[in-house]
């Protein structure tokens, strides 16, 4: 078992010899430096969400009205925070969420590359995003031995969509995330008042430009005349799915498939009756549409539709904190997004990996702290409504 909360010896020891910590352990913190380092276009895209943004800060604020009752007299001395996930032991319940944006966020536009080198180092499995600033073979690979999955928005053009998923099949992805809620972009003023699209603007193509079918599609190649390859990229963005879609990607790979954005225990439960593998709840932390419910609070009713399929989560993760009580209400696995990609913005890899490892450390400490020595104790305990 892995002393996740070991971390905080570790850095009261260091500071004895005056060393102090590289990163922040706090999002507050993490995410003001990251919006220095990122400057404001990045930031308006990766901190910014639909409309007025009201469902994205309810998205986090709503884990406060969630709360768990601790046990007392009971040996924690050691925790077991590992899941089972499609057919594999995986040490932590974490996982890193898709971020289409995560190349632009390093100094050397590589982020997807450092991305994958956190997951490597910590053991969390990366979803790699169909938006990439390299292709999905590169970032695949850096993961190392941690497993992996591959998110992929379906294009208006199902070879295409068949050939991404077999790359992401050859290297060694572990399942499909099939995003569902962007077909087409939800209203972010952020963006629209700096009429900023980064994919319009070339960047993170490059799973589509070094794709063969997509490269055949053009006269010219995405290197000889880029602008052309953009707007084919936005002419075949976004095919709209129904359930009787679900049937192709399953007819196309062996591989789990999971739908991404679902968030009500109806499309959960026909989303499985007609072959997925899995439930993804999540509302794409606000950045689509405004106006919903925080997914914290629809992912109990998701998880009793869906049976014994997995129910990965996210939306508002923000600490190890937030993780424990979505695990304690049913989540097989919870994603994180920002929180990691403000990492790769203050520090790469390396930064990543350290906002990973406090998350972990901080739920692994509360786990102990509350009696909770495994994710079943804390499943079994589940977490009560506050407010």
């Amino acid at each position: 078992m892995s002393n996740f909360g070991g971390m905080q010896n570790e850095i009261y020891n260091a500071g004895l010899q005056g060393i102090l910590p590289d990163y922040p352990v706090d999002f507050a913190t993490l995410e003001a430096r990251a919006h220095e380092a990122l400057g404001p276009m990045l930031t308006n895209y990766v901190a910014g969400g639909c409309g007025d943004e009201h469902t994205q800060n309810s998205n986090a604020g709503a884990f406060q009205h969630w709360g768990m009752v601790p046990r007392m007299m009971v040996d924690c001395s050691e925790r077991d925070l590992s899941i089972d996930l499609f057919g594999m032991k995986l040490p932590t319940p974490l996982f890193m969420a898709p971020i289409g944006l995560n190349g632009e966020a390093t100094q050397d536009c590589h982020g997807d590359m450092a991305a994958a080198k956190a997951s490597a180092a910590t053991g969390v499995p990366f979803c790699v995003s169909t938006l990439s600033n390299d292709p999905m073979e590169d970032v695949f690979e850096a993961t190392g031995d941690t497993p992996a999955f591959f998110q992929l928005y379906t294009p208006r053009n199902r070879e295409l969509s068949q050939s991404l998923i077999k790359r992401a099949e050859k290297s060694g992805a572990k399942a499909i995330v099939v995003t569902l809620d962007t077909w087409l972009t939800g209203w972010r003023p952020r963006d629209l008042n700096a009429s900023n699209f980064p994919q319009l603007r070339g960047k993170v193509m490059q799973n589509y430009f070094s794709d063969p079918v997509f490269r055949g599609m053009l006269d010219k190649t995405p290197e000889e005349d880029p602008k052309a390859a953009i707007f084919l990229f936005a002419a075949i963005f976004g095919q709209v799915l129904t359930f009787e879609d679900i049937a192709w990607f399953k007819s196309v790979t062996d591989l789990p498939i999971v739908l991404k954005g679902i968030c009500h225990p109806d499309d959960a439960r026909r989303a499985l009756d007609h072959g997925a593998d899995a439930i993804y709840c999540s509302n794409h932390g606000g950045r689509q549409a405004n106006g919903g419910i925080a997914t914290i609070d629809l992912l109990e009713d998701v998880v009793k539709a869906s049976g014994d399929a997995p129910v990965l989560f996210d939306s508002g993760i923000r600490s190890g904190t937030d993780a424990v009580k979505a695990l304690a209400l049913g989540a097989a696995a919870v994603g994180v997004g920002r929180p990691y990609t403000y990492g790769l913005a203050i520090g790469g890899a390396e930064g990543a990996a350290w906002v990973l490892r406090s998350i972990l450390a901080e739920a692994d400490l509360l786990m102990a702290v509350n009696g909770y020595p495994s994710l079943a104790d804390v499943r079994e305990a589940g977490a009560q409504r506050t407010a």
